[in-house]
């Protein structure tokens, strides 16, 4: 038997079903629960546990990770007489990697705490393929002791897994990390459409470009998703459109300006508006064409 300790996954979508299976390739027994019956099949086939409900995964699970949208699926898979905090053993870790607003993760950890439930707050950064390849960025809010006993489990996920302060700091720094790469995306969305209107090879100068001071880790991954047009999704726009409502509203809160951020959000929201919300955020590209002139 394993001396490593018996984690529940909840939430097995885009994100959830590689992480889930890259602790399952480290040695983890993983007992999983979603809404989707091909996510559990799949979770299955990769040598882990079924549940047939929230509560019949966390029973005797002593580490509890969540991986789903947004704040209100937070709120729905933990509360409640069916959720995580009624039914988790006491002294169980509950890592949520979602990305959701601090003031959530701040509420989730006091109510954990009556119970005897311990939590961090772990959002991650790097899409589909960092999940893949176990080399997202996690950034955690939380307890330094929560934090050292969870670091292995998140190490089998991440390679850059950093403690940024007290319950709710993950998320604000998730937050900031979704400004930079909406902002970022839509730089190199716009440059794409200067390029190919003003006649440059694209291949060519995207790859230089990346290679000076305008190349970035977004670039890097995004690059084919702009040559090829290809928009099948790493991360939804549906997504991104919520994350940017996350930290605008957040930055209100502490009165930090974000002008260029603003202008981001509402490109983001009006590309979902026009019915490409299921797309990848690079996806922004089509947002500069229409705006260029182009009908996509």
């Amino acid at each position: 038997m394993s001396n490593l300790p018996k984690i529940a996954w909840i939430g097995l979508g885009i994100m959830g079903s590689p992480m889930s299976e890259n602790l399952i390739k480290a040695g983890y027994q993983v007992t999983g629960f979603t809404l989707e019956q091909d996510k559990l099949d799949r979770l299955a086939a990769a040598g882990g546990t079924v549940a047939g409900s929230i509560a019949e995964a966390v029973k005797d699970a002593d580490v509890v990770i969540t991986m789903v949208p947004a704040s209100p699926q937070v709120e729905a898979i933990s509360y409640g007489p069916d959720g995580i905090l009624e039914n988790a053993k006491s002294g169980a870790l509950l890592i949520d990697m979602s990305s959701i607003t601090p003031q959530t993760s701040v509420d989730l950890a006091k109510a954990a705490k009556d119970k005897g439930i311990r939590v961090l707050d772990a959002p991650v950064s790097g899409g589909e393929a960092g999940a893949i390849e176990a080399v997202l960025s996690i950034m955690v809010g939380g307890e330094q002791a929560d934090f050292d006993a969870a670091k292995p489990i998140l190490e089998a996920l991440g390679k850059t897994i950093v403690l940024c302060g007290p319950h709710g700091s993950g998320q604000t720094v998730k937050a900031a990390n979704q400004l930079i790469v909406a902002v970022n995306i839509q730089a190199c969305a716009e440059a794409v459409v200067f390029l190919e209107k003003s006649g440059v090879d694209l291949q060519a100068a995207l790859d230089v470009l990346n290679g000076g001071l305008a190349g970035s880790t977004v670039l890097t991954r995004k690059k084919d998703n702009f040559l090829n047009r290809d928009f099948k999704p790493g991360f939804r726009i549906d997504l991104h459109h919520k994350d940017m409502g996350i930290v605008t509203d957040a930055a209100r809160n502490v009165g930090a300006a974000l002008p260029v951020g603003a202008v981001v959000a509402q490109l983001v929201a009006s590309l979902r508006a026009q019915g490409d919300g299921g797309l990848d955020h690079s996806a922004l590209l089509r947002a500069v064409e229409r705006l260029s002139g182009a009908q996509v």
